[in-house]
């Protein structure tokens, strides 16, 4: 059992002292949603009276958050009604240390950031049924134009500051609305490509008001990583709208002006922290916490940054979370979190096999699987094998800056040669041990999209290297020098440099595409980069190829729609096109016009997200863009296969996720809350 700090609630009532609430866990367990009561509904249920329970650790864990006031006491510190979260298989100990394994600051993190991760709603681990997290329950008017939320009282930040309503207009209005902040709002926070109305209507209870229905909103909630609230407490200090002193403010804290130190503290974009303000300029955090500030911005998560290095980043249990188990005791169970920060995968696999990371999904590829499979014991973890959303895909680049390869890239028929000229079945075999489905890319995951057709599934996937030749003949991709590498139709040399990281595709798969493309006579080679050097160059128009996973579960298409548009993903996807993105944001004043079927396209994107997934008009439209994709080929796809995960038998109510996927956000689903470390097991834990 845990160790308890006890602060009891009330236990009287007028006539009768209410029972001691039972322990409550394991599979079936749950109020309205599963594995989850809010206190009263807990309470009424099992007739008891809750009372709860603080990590031992917690003042020496909140004295290493710089800049955090001292503590509150537990009654303080927990909302008037916590979520109560029931265990999957035992109430946790507190202590230890989750240690994971990165590519780099912002590599292959979000696995990580999945267990401190938090929203208003996040999906159950059935992947189907959207569940309460920091909004305790929500209503749709009738026709999806209206969304009302209502929030936990007494939910408080990190820093102890009260989280209300306005944190969220603030978010909306004040920094993604603000070009000073966003440059430019993504589209799955407008509405018909205009901004949303979000108001207070009290401090519990936020109001998002539609320009035409989107019932997709709340699943893009569910789903998102950014999220959705930011502490205005803090940052409208330093807002020149809201504080005309604002600049001022910021000078005196060796900051240029106020929107300077937002963005300081409000990251370089909506993923997450990355990186905190401890590793942008550590003496200015320092500086910060020193004059009465937070080092790193408050949050609701559970898990702060603590420190963050070029080397690593370390967490420790936010002292403010909001959940609890079935006990009374606050989660999280485990104390800390260490990320270290290694990009080379044969160091990344020997770490794993020495039993020094405790839990590893993202940038697993499945070449690695037999050496891990074969160490199990040595490094007492267990490996799984899920099935991915979406593939690994490439693209050539549609824009490309040599404008005879850019000329080339979009024929179609170049593109259609050049998938059909992979030899898919052999991919399959060797990079994925026969454990995968050929493939093309449709943009939705077709497991979970069931309007996407076989033929659509199918089209430009036949092994055919005669063909390819003869379609390459056919638009001028000939041998002009007889040295028996085909040339571009002007003559002049056509190489393609093969660029890729192991966080996106596994080095024996592009291998194995770039043989293909060479016994076609078209030359290609390959380099390995790091993940941050490959999505700088593609998002710099400085690649020949792309390649990444690509492809999202119908949940997620239907409230965001940007992998069907240039430039087709965001800074950590697979992009392309990305000067026909430039010409659509400038209105036509920069960068390249797109073909027609970027328009076409836009139109059938923006008809889909205004029907209910599932729906025949939700089915025909995504059949449509299923169609559209697969006859552009701007993106190409190849196997469809499994991934390994990796966790420790140490690692206690871990259940082995459905899917290997960052769609659902990882381990989000899964509540990683309620693990706890238990060093003396060998044996894998049961999960439900």
């Amino acid at each position: 059992m845990l160790k308890k700090l006890s602060i009891s609630t009330l236990a009287l009532t007028a006539t009768h002292v209410m029972a001691a609430c039972p322990v409550v866990t394991g599979a079936g367990a749950g109020g309205q949603y599963p594995h989850l009561f809010e206190k009263s509904e807990f309470e009424s249920r099992y007739e008891c009276r809750m009372s709860f329970h603080q990590n031992p650790a917690i003042t020496a864990l909140n004295a290493r958050i710089a800049g955090n006031p001292p503590l509150k006491p537990l009654a303080q510190r927990l909302p008037q009604e916590p979520q109560v979260v029931v265990p999957y298989q035992e109430t946790g100990r507190y202590g230890g240390v989750l240690r994971g394994i990165s590519k780099a600051t912002e590599a292959g993190t979000s696995d990580l950031l999945s267990i401190r991760h938090v929203n208003l709603v996040r999906f159950n681990d059935d992947l189907q049924t959207i569940v309460p997290d920091v909004a305790k329950s929500w209503h749709w008017n009738q026709d999806y134009t209206v969304l009302t939320m209502q929030l936990r009282k007494g939910h408080r930040w990190s820093d102890g500051k009260p989280f209300t309503a306005q944190d969220i207009v603030f978010w909306y209005n004040y920094l993604i609305l603000d070009p000073n902040i966003t440059q430019k709002p993504k589209d799955r926070f407008l509405s018909a490509g205009k901004p949303m109305k979000v108001e207070a209507l009290n401090d519990e209870t936020i109001r998002f008001t539609l320009n035409a229905p989107k019932p997709g909103l709340l699943t893009n909630f569910a789903l998102d990583y950014a999220q959705p609230f930011q502490p205005k407490h803090l940052l409208a200090q330093f807002d020149p709208k809201l504080n005309k002193d604002a600049d001022r403010l910021a000078q005196s804290l060796g900051f240029k002006d106020g929107y300077t130190l937002m963005k300081f503290y409000y990251g370089q974009s909506d993923w997450k922290d990355i990186p905190t303000p401890l590793l942008k300029d550590k003496a200015a955090a320092q500086r910060l916490a020193k004059a009465g500030y937070t080092a790193i911005l408050p949050t609701l998560e559970a898990y702060l940054v603590v420190e963050d290095t070029p080397d690593y980043r370390h967490l420790v249990a936010n002292p403010y979370f909001f959940q609890v188990d079935t006990e009374g005791h606050q989660l999280p169970y485990i104390n800390e979190i260490h990320e270290s920060f290694i990009s080379d995968e044969d160091i990344q696999t020997t770490k794993i096999i020495a039993g020094q990371v405790d839990y590893k999904t993202q940038a697993m590829n499945l070449p690695q699987t037999p050496v891990l499979l074969e160490n199990r014991a040595r490094g007492n973890y267990q490996m799984a094998l899920r099935p991915t959303i979406g593939m690994t895909t490439f693209s050539f680049n549609l824009t490309d800056t040599d404008p005879d390869k850019r000329a080339l890239f979009n024929q179609v028929a170049f593109r259609r040669a050049m998938s059909i000229a992979m030899n898919r079945g052999r991919i399959n075999k060797i990079a994925y041990f026969g454990l995968g489905k050929p493939m093309q890319y449709t943009a939705f995951d077709p497991d979970t999209a069931p309007f996407v057709t076989e033929a659509q599934q199918t089209a430009w996937t036949e092994f055919d290297p005669a063909r390819a030749k003869k379609m390459l003949d056919q638009i001028g991709v000939t041998d002009h020098n007889g040295d028996g590498i085909r040339d571009l139709p002007n003559g002049k040399p056509l190489a393609l440099e093969f660029k890729y990281s192991t966080q996106g595709v596994a080095t024996k798969v592009v291998e194995l595409i770039a043989a293909d493309w060479n016994r076609i006579g078209v030359k290609t080679t390959l380099k390995e980069v790091t993940s941050d050097e490959y999505r700088n160059s593609q998002t710099a128009n400085n690649l020949d190829l792309m390649v990444w996973k690509m492809g999202r579960p119908l949940a997620a298409m239907s409230s965001n729609t940007q992998t069907l548009l240039p430039p087709y993903g965001t800074f950590f996807d697979l992009r392309t096109g990305m000067l026909w993105a430039q010409y659509r944001d400038s209105k036509g004043q920069s960068g390249v016009k797109p073909p027609a079927t970027v328009d076409a396209m836009q139109k059938l994107a923006d008809r889909f997200v205004t029907f209910t997934p599932g729906s025949a008009q939700s089915d025909q439209t995504g059949r449509q863009i299923a169609q559209r994709v697969v006859d552009d080929l701007f993106i190409i796809g190849t196997v469809k296969a499994v991934k390994p995960i990796v966790y420790r038998n140490t690692l206690v109510n871990f259940k082995v996720p459905k899917t290997w996927a960052s769609d659902y956000y990882w381990a989000y689903p899964y509540l990683p809350t309620q693990w706890f470390l238990d060093p003396g097991r060998k044996a894998a834990p049961k999960t439900q």
